[in-house]
């Protein structure tokens, strides 16, 4: 089941990520647009285009949420994987999702100080050399 739904969700997006995909939709709303005239505009004209398109979402919704969840944790291993391989990258930092809030801001305000330290150190090197 799960292999699936994840080829479902997989080529449901990339599928619906192109531009025909976009212009059959433009197609569709001019088309539902255009028959406004012919059915007088009535409610039952307007529950067809929000019942269509409420259905579309609700289901798109899975299929995107699936398929970034998919691209989230195949970049994560990526880059578990070159943290991992790196002799001198801390492997501590291989399971950073499950740090807490405070961890995590405490770990970003350590890059922060690397790159003013790396700003410095290129401005000094760059001043030196004119």
């Amino acid at each position: 089941m799960n292999a699936l739904f994840r080829r479902i969700a997989h080529e449901a997006s990339r599928v619906m990520g192109t531009p025909l995909a976009f212009l059959l939709a433009i197609t569709i709303v001019a088309l539902w647009a255009a028959s406004g005239p012919l059915f007088h505009y009535s409610d039952s004209w307007q529950l067809v285009i929000n019942t269509g398109t409420t259905v579309i979402t609700f289901l798109m919704v899975f299929l995107i949420q699936n398929t970034q969840n998919r691209d989230t944790r195949v970049v994560q291993l990526k880059l578990d994987e070159l943290i991992r391989a790196v002799r001198s990258a801390r492997n501590e930092l291989v399971d950073m999702e499950a740090l807490s809030d405070e961890e995590l801001e405490e770990l970003q305000h350590q890059f922060e100080l690397l790159h003013q330290r790396a700003t410095a150190h290129r401005a000094e090197r760059q001043r030196r050399k004119s």
